[in-house]
C-alpha cells in the first residue's frame, strides 16, 4: 500500500508530525489532506473526461465525411422534373346535366 514504507518507517513519520503539530491539529490536518485529496481526485477525473470526449469528437469528425458521401452524391444529382397535372380552365362553367327526360 505505502510501496517500500515498512512499519517502523510509519511511525517514526507518525512521531515526528505529533511532535510538530500536536495531537489536537493532527485531525484538522487529516480533513484538509483528505480533502485537497479528493479536490485533486475530482480535477483529474474532470481533465480525463475532458480529453476522452475531445478524442471520441475527433474520431466522429473523421468518420462523418465517409459516413455523409453517399448522401452527398444524391443530393448533388439533378431533381426529377414532375409533370403539372392539367386543370381545367376557371372560366368554363361546368357542362349542363341533360334534360330530355
Amino acid at each position: 500500500m505505502f510501496g517500500s514504507l515498512g512499519i517502523q518507517e510509519l511511525l517514526l513519520i507518525f512521531v515526528v508530525v505529533l511532535i510538530i503539530f500536536g495531537p489536537r491539529r493532527i485531525p484538522e490536518i487529516g480533513r484538509t489532506l483528505g480533502k485537497a485529496l479528493a479536490e485533486f481526485r475530482k480535477a483529474t477525473d474532470d481533465l480525463k473526461g475532458t480529453i476522452e470526449r475531445e478524442v471520441r469528437l475527433e474520431e466522429l469528425k473523421q468518420i462523418a465525411p465517409q459516413v455523409m458521401a453517399p448522401f452527398e452524391v444524391v443530393s448533388r444529382s439533378e431533381p426529377e422534373v414532375v409533370p403539372e397535372p392539367a386543370t381545367m380552365p376557371e372560366s368554363t362553367p361546368p357542362p349542363a346535366p341533360d334534360s330530355t327526360t
